[in-house]
């Protein structure tokens, strides 16, 4: 059976929704109009405070959509019922789109970072505003072994997690390698020297977790490895910086 356009649309609309949680996070997002907000959840619980008020009051005046809940159906929504505070959001989100479509949304060149287990919040943050500030086309952000958009991603980011496309995909070795596309992955152990590297038109570079670098796995499916040259001893940088230095190569 073949879906109609109307429910690959109507999938596609809630494949982009980003939920976010926390009550200061969600007056941020309600008082930056350029942000489409689908709709708020609220537990029944809440006391009614000065945050609540606005939450509601923002929402009314932006005509989003408020739905109660009980707590334990709020933490369903937030996976987070730690730090939800009883307040989650469904951000609409169109530059978060399946890495399927990565070969129709750019048929011809492109340079993308692609994140292998990167878990830290902060450093998903940090690489979002250095790809978002540079000519970095888009990032390919796993959803198995990797950090979940999140509050602490989008503060972070500085406000730039909706402006540059991420694609979503379940693991890297679903869609590597790409036709006609070089994927140059970062390793202090690499013999060639990231500034003496041609990039091609069309190249995805790989950044690796935190600790243990780029997995062996998404390693064997790249074309090159390049490391930073480095001084005095020192092995590695933190993989934002690396993503910064990678960013803005000419």
């Amino acid at each position: 059976m073949i879906d109609s356009p109307e429910y690959l649309a109507k999938r596609a609309f809630f494949d982009s929704l980003i939920t976010l949680y926390g009550r200061n996070v969600a007056v941020e997002i309600l008082r930056d109009t350029s942000v489409k907000i689908h709709k708020i959840h609220l537990s029944k619980s809440n006391r009614i405070d000065e945050t609540i008020e606005e939450i509601m009051s923002l929402a009314h005046s932006r005509g989003v959509e408020i739905k109660y809940h009980t707590k334990d159906a709020l933490s369903r929504i937030s996976k987070n019922t730690a730090q939800d505070q009883g307040v989650a959001l469904d951000v609409e989100a169109p530059n978060y789109r399946n890495a399927q479509s990565i070969a129709s949304d750019f048929p011809d060149s492109f340079r993308f970072l692609a994140l292998d287990g990167i878990n830290n919040p902060q450093n998903l943050g940090m690489i979002v505003r250095s790809a978002a500030a540079s000519t970095i086309d888009a990032i390919i952000l796993p959803k198995k072994n990797s950090t979940k958009l999140s509050p602490l991603v989008m503060k972070a980011s500085a406000g730039t997690l909706f402006k540059i496309p991420i694609y979503y995909c379940e693991t890297l070795s679903d869609i590597l390698p790409l036709k006609n596309t070089s994927v140059i992955t970062l390793s202090s152990h690499a013999k060639d020297d990231i500034h003496s590297l041609k990039i091609p038109a069309r190249t995805i570079f790989v950044l690796g977790n935190e600790s243990e670098g780029v997995s062996s796995e998404i390693e064997a499916l790249s074309t090159t490895r390049v490391s930073i040259p480095m001084c005095r001893g020192v092995e590695s940088l933190n993989v934002a910086i690396t993503a910064g230095i990678v960013c803005f190569l000419p």
